[in-house]
């Protein structure tokens, strides 16, 4: 696949430790470990942690030929903070440098220089001005792209009506199961069961599918008319930072090879428990390590 992906670029600060991080860019690597093309954009700032992104790019598998530099905001910083069971609390510092990409008319052009696939967009980076006219100008030139939404809720990073335009642009969307009751919540749906919200809001928005995340119980698919529940895999949890983005990239990733839906979910979730097993956001993994969870495929549900 060729993939633009456009977010967040920055550092998770766990204790005295800086984790490279921010959901688009964690896609964006996991994603690149999986042997796809992605072109990722963004902006850090002019400084120390700015530089440190550049320079740990092509080691993730990503050029940093789409990534600004902009000089009047400070790279990206979130504040982390580790609950009992490895999942996360965030303080994220803004404005930041990434709230600010910019391509001039010769990026335009490299990106668009052979077809795009998919664009992959969350919502934190989109409720600020200049990167939700940037998104938007990506979608409207790659009018054919299908689109990868990354819900991805933060506190004070989204209002009711920014939800519906994202979920109205979207071809998959991803949840967790959190996220499925604040939206419920917060547009006045009701659905007694995950496949009743599935299927409700695919129907409404026209999607090819959707996926939400259940943490250590796996995940919920709805595609191509076939709700499908995926268990999860047990592994001792580090922390749970960026294991949803490790996730959404093998759930692309299936996609893209034309794996049926259970085989794509029981991929998605080893890659994301492999992932939760280790600190940080890009730890280093395997496709040949996931792989060797103990298989469930067996087990899936379907209705």
């Amino acid at each position: 696949m060729n993939v633009i992906s456009i977010g967040e670029v920055l550092w998770d600060i766990v204790g005295q430790e800086e984790h490279l991080g921010g959901a688009a860019f964690n896609f964006s690597a996991h994603l690149s470990r999986l042997g796809h093309t992605v072109s990722f954009i963004s902006a850090v700032g002019a400084d120390e942690l700015g530089q440190k992104v550049i320079d740990s790019m092509s080691g993730l598998g990503l050029t940093s030929a789409y990534l600004a530099i902009d000089k009047d905001h400070p790279t990206g910083t979130a504040s982390v903070a580790l609950a009992s069971d490895g999942q996360p609390q965030f303080v994220l510092q803004r404005l930041a440098a990434y709230d600010f990409p910019r391509l001039a008319p010769a990026q335009y052009e490299r990106l668009f220089s052979r077809p795009v696939d998919w664009i992959y967009f969350g919502t934190l980076h989109q409720i600020y001005p200049q990167a939700r006219k940037l998104t938007q100008a990506l979608l409207d030139r790659a009018s054919g792209a299908r689109r990868f939404y990354d819900v991805n809720l933060r506190s004070e990073g989204y209002t009711p009506a920014l939800i519906q335009q994202l979920m109205s642009q979207a071809t998959i969307v991803k949840l967790n199961h959190e996220e499925v009751e604040a939206i419920a919540l917060m547009l006045g749906s009701h659905h007694g069961s995950l496949e009743e919200f599935c299927r409700n809001y695919t129907a409404l928005y026209k999607w090819a599918g959707v996926c939400v995340t259940r943490g250590s119980r796996g995940c919920s698919v709805f595609m191509d008319g076939l709700y499908v529940e995926a268990p999860g895999y047990p592994v001792q949890v580090a922390d749970t930072v960026g294991s949803g983005d490790a996730f959404a990239a093998a759930f692309l990733h299936g996609i893209a090879n034309a794996w049926p839906t259970p085989r794509i979910a029981d991929f998605a979730n080893r890659v994301g428990a492999l992932v939760a097993s280790r600190r940080g956001a890009i730890p280093d993994w395997t496709i040949a390590e996931a792989n060797a969870l103990e298989t469930k495929i067996g087990r899936l549900e379907t209705a």
